[in-house]
C-alpha cells in the first residue's frame, strides 16, 4: 500500500496531484500547524514573465493553529482582485471563457465560508470535477491514532512506500527511513505565454486543455 501525506490544497499543482494519484490511501494532515510556506491558502499561476500567487487570506489570529481551525479573513474584499488576477493572465487561454462562470461562482461563494479547511476542500472537489477527476481522501483529524511522525504514521498504517508533499521541507515533517521519491517526469505542455514554467496548479492546465485535461493528467500516472 503506498500512503501518501499532504497538507490541504485548493488548486494542487501537477507534482501533488500526481502524488494523489499515485497513491492507494491518501490523508490530508489538517492536524498540522498551517504555514505561509504552504499551498494550503495559495496557488501559482502562470504570468507574461514567469508565475505569480494568488492567495486565500488568514485571519492574523489563527496563524499559529492548526489547518482545521483556521479562518478565512473577510475583513475586505479578497474574491474580486483574486479573480481579477485570474482573468489578467488567463482570458486569452483557449478554455478560460468556458469555465470563468462556474469557477467566479465557486471563489464568491468563499463568504459563505468561515474554515479556511472546509472552503479549499471545497474548491479542490469542483476543480478536480472539471478535470474529471475524483480524489479520494481521509482527514488526519478523524484518525483516531495520527501521529505527526510520517514514518511511524506509515508503519502504524502498514504502508510500503510513503509519498510527502512535493518541496514541502520548511513545513512538513518529513519521513526518515519510509519516504519514497515520487515516479514523476513534470509534462511539459504548450502554456499561453511563451516558454513553459513548471510548478503551476491545475487552474493552468484547465484554462488551457479544458474537457482534454485528460491528456496532462494520464500522464500523472503510473502503470502497475
Amino acid at each position: 500500500m503506498t500512503l501518501a501525506l499532504l497538507f490541504p490544497q485548493f488548486a494542487p499543482n501537477l507534482y501533488d496531484l500526481s502524488v494523489m494519484l499515485q497513491a492507494d490511501r491518501l490523508i490530508l494532515q489538517d492536524l498540522e500547524r498551517w504555514s505561509r510556506k504552504s499551498r494550503t491558502h495559495r496557488a501559482k499561476i502562470r504570468v507574461p514573465n514567469g508565475t505569480q500567487w494568488i492567495n486565500i487570506p488568514i485571519r492574523t489570529e489563527d496563524r499559529k493553529k492548526a489547518i482545521k481551525d483556521v479562518r478565512m479573513d473577510h475583513s475586505e474584499d479578497w474574491v474580486t482582485p483574486l479573480l481579477r488576477t485570474i482573468e489578467y493572465n488567463y482570458r486569452n487561454s483557449i478554455y478560460y471563457d468556458f469555465y470563468e462562470p462556474e469557477i467566479k461562482a465557486d471563489f464568491q461563494s468563499a463568504y459563505d465560508y468561515t474554515s479556511l479547511l472546509e472552503f479549499i476542500l471545497y474548491i479542490q472537489k469542483r476543480l478536480l470535477s472539471f478535470m474529471e477527476i475524483e480524489i479520494g481522501y481521509e482527514l488526519s483529524s478523524d484518525l483516531p491514532n495520527y501521529t505527526s511522525d510520517p514514518d511511524k504514521l506509515a508503519q502504524q498504517l502498514e504502508a510500503d512506500s510513503l509519498l510527502q508533499e512535493y518541496d514541502s521541507r520548511h513545513y512538513q515533517r518529513q519521513a526518515e527511513g519510509y519516504n519514497v521519491k515520487l515516479q514523476f517526469d513534470h509534462p511539459e505542455y504548450h502554456q499561453h505565454f511563451a516558454g513553459f514554467e513548471a510548478g503551476c496548479s491545475i487552474l493552468d492546465v484547465l484554462f488551457q486543455f479544458g474537457p482534454e485535461s485528460f491528456r496532462i493528467s494520464d500522464q500523472l500516472k503510473v502503470e502497475d
